[in-house]
């Protein structure tokens, strides 16, 4: 296979078969640069971390268990600088092509993994999601992206950023594939029964460009006469913006942690923005994290009221569609800003969320989430094929 569209990591291309007979037999998949395959440096999106780290000798818990459901492995994937990224651009290996849009970014930092499923490279592909890197690169890419609830997949040989963040996510072009990866992942089979309420969080819209939430005001219409009852509903009663403060506080200084040993030791060759958001984590005090912990505790209490069992909630993915590709970086860090507004909820509260693609301006993707408490992740994945057959039929 050529990589026309550089998702794929340099270097030699690996292929994995997968077991025979297996749920996933027939179905192609590609890994993120952050998860191990034995014999293969991981290489994290900076070469200088691929050079420090032993070359790993076993498969990520990930990775052996799409293999032992019979899904083949045909590569590595590009990904921003130790997933310190939301929008896809590697000073070192460049940016995956986001074919839905190909002047503009795919979305990071699981942007390989993205971008080939995107462009019908493999089926699905492996992501993480510390801050919405797999959720925004499906917004931006038209994919199906889940988050599953934090600390519910064993994350063994997966590279760490912040681990009260981290998770595995994956990535397919139809409901159907990506159910037949979500029951292997997940371990549980698409829910039987769909939630009988739905929330629709207007503070989420109101805060979206006004062209997105026209976009997917459709799709809104259609999920709610699927679930049979919806309300308004404000997600963030202290804003959006102090919700992402408080994911801002607490993902950088978890992160400089995790690579602070490094760094110090090496000091690794990165780029500027990169290198300025672990410099931002080394410098947060002990008053600033400790009211970004109290904003958790605040976040995860509003979350478990709202989704109750049998109730999701929607919210734009994304407030804005894929940003055009080099923009500088004093445009990018408000825009960055602006989707972290949108995502902050994963990280801080560790509740399930899938992208529904479907909507677009002007001919870019934009996706529609649902979100549902903890542990609802098979209800969610019951959900996004349920719309999708509901498209077929409209």
């Amino acid at each position: 296979m050529t990589d026309t569209i550089n998702a794929f990591v340099p270097g030699p291309r690996i292929r994995i078969d997968g077991a025979q007979g297996g749920p996933l037999s027939g179905l192609t998949f590609a890994a993120k640069d952050l998860f191990d395959v034995a014999g293969v440096p991981t290489g994290g999106g900076n070469h200088d971390w691929a050079r420090a780290n032993p070359i790993p000798t076993r498969h990520a818990w990930a990775v052996q268990t799409l293999l032992d459901a019979g899904a083949t492995l045909i590569g590595k994937t590009i990904t921003d600088e130790v997933s310190l990224g939301i929008l896809g651009e590697n000073a070192f290996d460049g940016t995956p092509l986001n074919s839905k849009a190909p002047d503009r970014v795919p979305g990071g930092s699981s942007s390989g993994s993205a971008a080939a499923v995107a462009a019908g490279l493999c089926d699905t592909a492996l992501g993480t999601d510390t801050g919405g890197s797999v959720r925004v690169p499906a917004s931006f890419c038209g994919l199906y992206g889940i988050r599953p609830t934090h600390g519910r997949l064993n994350l063994a040989g997966m590279l760490p950023q912040a681990p009260t963040s981290d998770t595995t996510g994956w990535f397919a072009r139809d409901a159907d594939t990506f159910a037949r990866v979500s029951t292997v992942l997940l371990g549980e089979a698409p829910a039987t029964q769909l939630p009988h309420t739905l929330l629709i969080a207007v503070d989420a819209f109101g805060f979206a460009d006004p062209g997105v939430a026209t976009a997917l005001q459709p799709m809104v219409e259609r999920l709610t006469r699927l679930i049979g009852s919806a309300r308004d509903e404000v997600m963030a009663p202290p804003g959006l913006s102090v919700w992402a403060r408080a994911q801002r506080t607490l993902q950088p200084v978890e992160a400089w942690n995790t690579f602070r040993d490094w760094v110090e030791r090496d000091n690794p060759r990165m780029a500027f923005g990169v290198a300025r958001g672990l410099i931002a984590g080394a410098q947060v005090s002990a008053a600033d994290q400790g009211w970004a912990e109290l904003m958790r505790q605040e976040a995860r209490g509003r979350m478990a009221y709202l989704l109750p069992p049998g109730t999701i909630l929607c919210l734009p993915t994304t407030p804005f569609p894929a940003p055009t590709k080099g923009l500088s970086l004093p445009v990018l860090t408000p825009l960055r800003d602006r989707i972290t507004c949108l995502c902050s909820q994963g990280g801080l509260t560790g509740v399930p969320q899938v992208n529904l693609p479907g909507a677009s301006v002007d001919g870019v993707p934009i996706g529609l989430s649902i979100i549902g408490g903890r542990g609802s992740d098979a209800m969610l994945v019951a959900v996004a094929q349920a719309m999708a057959a509901t498209a077929v039929r409209d």
